[in-house]
């Protein structure tokens, strides 16, 4: 269990350095105004093409964005599992900590939706509204694939039903699949902003469940 927890950690590293590296290289290659009112995108040829190829789906944008629902429910699902310990147990330490720490991931989620807000990197290859809107890394992607993986994860940890668990899960991660496929053939995003949300996503969480495991482990020795 101690050397998984550690694989698991190193994976998440390594995932937040690709992050930041990706980043640094879209600021860096191959930057061109090709964006809405001129903006510049890095990798422009790579995202050029790709957009040309897939084109614009507002139909398909329209439902993403709808579905993006499904996660922030998940938050308030796993939110009110967590009130419900404090009020049953009467103390906020003994609520389980895998969920404290999770409420804790998601406001880091949170807290990187704003900040890249607040720091454009790229802006959508499409106006929204007649507007310019930040596009990287993709929000939607980036909530559904913070979100997704653990409600999968919490759900082998507690989900006694083998089969009630296998289905769930499955429905969990071919959602998950959907959500980021339409997300990236919707044409709203550019394939850049899609990648830099996987990685993102998945070094956050993989460090989440690190902590957990770790956790875990220190309390079985106990």
């Amino acid at each position: 269990m101690k050397n998984k927890a550690k694989q698991v950690f190193n994976t998440g590293a390594l995932c937040i350095a690709a992050f930041l590296l990706w980043t640094l290289l879209i600021l860096r290659v191959d930057v061109e105004s090709v964006g809405p009112n001129e903006s510049d995108v890095g990798f422009a040829t790579l995202n050029c093409w790709f957009h040309q190829l897939t084109g614009a789906h507002m139909g398909l944008y329209v439902i993403t964005d709808w579905l993006g629902l499904v996660p922030i429910a998940v938050c308030m699902a796993f939110g009110i599992m967590g009130a419900r310990q404090w009020v049953k147990r009467r103390s906020l330490a003994k609520v389980d900590f895998d969920l404290i720490l999770l409420g804790v991931y998601y406001v880091i989620v949170i807290a990187g939706y704003l900040l890249f807000e607040m720091i454009p990197i790229n802006y959508r290859p499409v106006l929204i509204n007649g507007m310019m809107e930040v596009s990287y890394p993709s929000s939607t992607t980036l909530l559904v694939l913070s979100v997704m993986p653990t409600l999968t994860f919490q759900l082998r940890r507690r989900t006694k039903n083998p089969i009630a668990q296998k289905l769930f899960c499955a429905m969990s991660n071919l959602f998950a699949v959907f959500m980021v496929v339409g997300r990236l053939i919707s044409g709203v995003h550019w394939l850049t902003d899609i990648i830099g949300a996987v990685f993102l996503s998945a070094g956050i969480f993989y460090l989440y469940k690190a902590v957990v495991l770790r956790n875990d482990n220190k309390n079985r020795r106990q």
